[in-house]
């Protein structure tokens, strides 16, 4: 994360218009919008642009940064309706975890976005708004959102098969949307956002999958064969979890691409298979190349050993092997695997100047050695759930919110 602080380089000149705009609007201090009673300043605007630069650079900057803030002046009116404040030792806590996850410390983290202009402020009203919301969270839905045992034997079920001698196979479509530039991005998200709430039968989702879907599996209607659901990166199969057929996920983040999944059916399996515990695959990339190159070099492979004598006399960074767990495999490499049986490939993550060969050499099961954690289990059903009653919480306090410019 701390690495694309190299962006804010850039990003000045793009903020000194956009400070120009704000003085015509009466200066930094000035109010921009006025949520209830509370005023958002556009020296509160720059700064959050200035951060989420450095965060990551998303589309649409300035709106993002404008619906955070609002979002975060309903959260903390809401905490202080209730009562509720932040500790000086939850603040620190706080801080420091964000900061652990560009591998420094809060110390750290302040100074180095003081170098690129953020003040130490902004990071820790931006970590204040989220302590406070977990609380307010908890404290409204906390005896409601209680998972049963029967709740974990079910997830259990579904996606561990030494849990309950089964496991779970799920039966998808997929519609996938370019989002390999800002531009792209912006699209393919106002558009996810579409699809999602109106696509309400298969027929539908397979017309917009043949329509804008940049999968193989677009002229099938984005149709995808029976797959084990523990094969799918955790965050998509959370998703799944809490849909029934022909129900659609919300749009699923990926690298380059915007991703949506109808489930059309599932099934619990008798013996079913192990868990893949972790995967080993290699990825080969051909710059320059086109797609007839990497199907052509596909039919002299059977193993992913094969790939060496491909690679013989390029540059090293052509062919990559790896062996990593599912969990820690990012959404769009774990969503092309979890389709492939040993010895396949996909072409999924090719782009349009380089194509890229992925092959599955293996998974590793899990023999179903030691106890299941239910704890964990818990944990994670009631983190899905929280998150669930927190967005229709803010939507509610953001529907009954006067909001307006002053």
């Amino acid at each position: 994360m701390i690495r694309r602080m190299g962006l804010a380089a850039m990003a000045v000149v793009m903020l000194i218009g956009a400070g120009q705009a704000m003085a015509q609007q009466g200066g930094p201090f000035a109010p921009r919008m006025i949520v209830n009673d509370k005023a958002i300043t556009n020296y509160e605007i720059e700064q959050r642009i200035r951060f989420l630069r450095l965060l990551g650079n998303p589309p649409e900057i300035e709106k993002l940064a404008m619906d955070a803030l609002i979002d975060d002046r309903l959260r903390m009116a809401e905490a202080t309706r209730l009562g509720i404040a932040v500790t000086d030792e939850q603040l620190k806590a706080g801080m420091e975890e964000f900061a652990s996850r560009a591998n420094l410390s809060a110390e750290q983290f302040i100074a180095a976005l003081g170098q690129e202009g953020v003040a130490a402020e902004t990071f820790r009203d931006f970590v204040v708004a989220g302590l406070a919301w977990r609380q307010v969270v908890r404290a409204r839905f906390g005896p409601r959102a209680q998972i049963t045992e029967a709740e974990i034997d079910r997830a259990l079920a579904l996606t561990s098969p030494r849990a309950a001698g089964g496991g779970a196979q799920v039966l998808l479509s997929e519609i996938v949307l370019r989002a390999d530039t800002p531009e792209f991005r912006a699209q393919a998200q106002t558009l996810a956002r579409q699809l999602a709430s109106g696509l309400n039968s298969e027929g539908a989702f397979a017309a917009a999958a043949r329509k804008y879907s940049v999968s193989r599996s677009r002229d099938q209607g984005g149709r995808m064969a029976w797959m084990p659901l523990g094969n799918l990166p955790p965050a998509i199969a959370a998703q799944l979890l809490t849909l029934g057929p022909g129900e659609v996920t919300g749009p699923v983040e990926l690298p380059n691409a915007i991703a949506l999944f109808q489930l059309r059916a599932i099934r619990e399996t008798g013996a079913g298979t192990p868990d893949a515990v972790s995967v080993e695959y290699a990825r080969f990339a051909l710059p320059g190349g086109n797609m007839a190159d990497a199907m052509k070099l596909r039919t002299k492979l059977d193993t992913c050993d094969d790939l060496y004598g491909a690679a013989k006399g390029l540059p090293e960074d052509r062919l990559q092997r790896e062996v990593r767990p599912v969990a820690d495999l990012p959404a769009d490499l774990g969503l092309e695997l979890a389709k492939l049986d040993e010895g396949e490939v996909s072409y999924g993550l090719s782009t349009p100047q380089t194509p890229v060969l992925l092959m599955l050499c293996g998974r590793t099961p899990d023999l179903g050695d030691g106890d299941v954690d239910r704890d964990a289990v818990r944990q994670q059903l009631l983190n899905q759930r929280l998150g669930g009653y927190a967005e229709s919480y803010l939507a509610e306090l953001k529907a009954d919110a006067i909001i307006r410019e002053p």
